[in-house]
């Protein structure tokens, strides 16, 4: 918020669903009336934007010429998506990653000091002020290309959180004391030969299958890679001879008209063939709906505990308070099938 006001520039806020208002066409509006140059959304939104209007007609109807970049923030953001983006828009789309505890981005593409080309499922790079390193459990730096866990190198730059309100202890417990030198994120992910940071799940959503350690998010990557799928959310269950495995639901995009069942088998099959059998990927159904935040957060954590039997509560800041009177059954009865 403050970097654009320091340089006496307009930021237009926007409140309530990107479609259905009166359709999937809100932001293309507020784009076009008020000459927004820089769009921020989080990946979901798009993503329910693309369910609506696969094609893109709608933003080909209004004049975006002011548009120069989309950027995508608040969870990771498929490939499909980012690609969806730059097709229909013809501006970059750039996927950034940071915390709220950060104040600022980062990692992500930094355009006033010039365009890094896109890597789809992946952010730029590191932006000024962060030293980003990928951890094991030990604490130990792993080599590009190995998943480990994210974290920064202190010191921090200005501008990120020094404490929690009333809490220091548990800030230096939470994200000191765990890596000794580092900030811990509590992300997952990795850094490839070329510099660029790929966010792949939260540390909770990294699974292990058999002695495997395998990502919610690439799995996810995978499934909304067909042309069918809309949105999805891969969670991992308990399995008493593996550990855990993943299991997913997704919903489809406007007009889909492929057989559920076919789908699903097509799913399990493309998981198979891009990630390998030590996925252990078997279980996937179509549901109407996935739980979110106002935000746009699809709510793994809770439809996680749902599927291990234990207990949950439900945010306040959920989209829909009842879905889960729906979904709660759905994935009790996947997971048990």
């Amino acid at each position: 918020m403050y970097g654009p006001l320091l340089q006496g520039c307009a930021t237009v806020l926007y409140e309530g669903k990107p479609v259905g208002t009166p359709d999937a066409g809100a932001f293309w509006r507020v784009i076009q009336e008020y000459n927004v140059k820089t769009l921020f959304a989080a990946p979901t939104a798009i993503r329910a934007i693309k369910t609506d209007d696969p094609h893109g007609s709608m933003p080909k109807a209004h004049n975006l010429g002011m548009l120069k970049a989309v950027f995508l923030a608040g969870e990771r953001c498929d490939p499909d998506t980012l690609r969806w983006v730059e097709d229909i828009l013809n501006v970059p789309a750039v996927d950034h990653w940071w915390q709220t505890e950060l104040g600022w981005p980062g990692i992500g593409n930094q355009l006033g000091l010039g365009f890094i080309k896109s890597r789809h499922g992946a952010c730029a790079s590191a932006v000024c002020g962060y030293a980003l390193e990928v951890l094991n459990d030990h604490g130990e730096k792993v080599p590009n290309g190995v998943m480990g866990n994210l974290v920064i190198k202190l010191p921090l730059p200005p501008g990120t959180l020094p404490t929690l309100y009333n809490n220091t202890q548990k800030f230096i417990e939470t994200y000191l004391k765990p890596n000794p030198g580092y900030y811990t994120t509590g992300d997952a992910g990795f850094i490839d030969d070329d510099g660029y940071v790929h966010i792949m799940a939260r540390c909770d959503d990294v699974i292990n299958t058999a002695g495997h350690r395998l990502s919610t998010g690439a799995i996810e990557e995978v499934l909304l890679d067909h042309p069918d799928v809309a949105e999805c959310a891969v969670i991992g269950v308990h399995d008493t001879l593996k550990g855990e495995v993943a299991v997913g639901f997704v919903t489809l995009v406007k007009g889909a008209r492929i057989d559920k069942a076919l789908l699903c088998q097509e799913l399990v099959l493309r998981v198979r063939d891009t990630i390998g059998p030590v996925a252990f990927f078997k279980k996937v159904r179509v549901v109407t709906a996935l739980p979110k935040t106002r935000s746009g957060k699809i709510l793994r954590g809770t439809m996680k505990k749902i599927a291990n039997g234990e207990p949950y509560t439900i945010t306040p800041t959920i989209e829909d308070p009842t879905i889960f009177d729906y979904l709660a059954p759905e994935i009790r009865s996947l997971v048990s099938s």
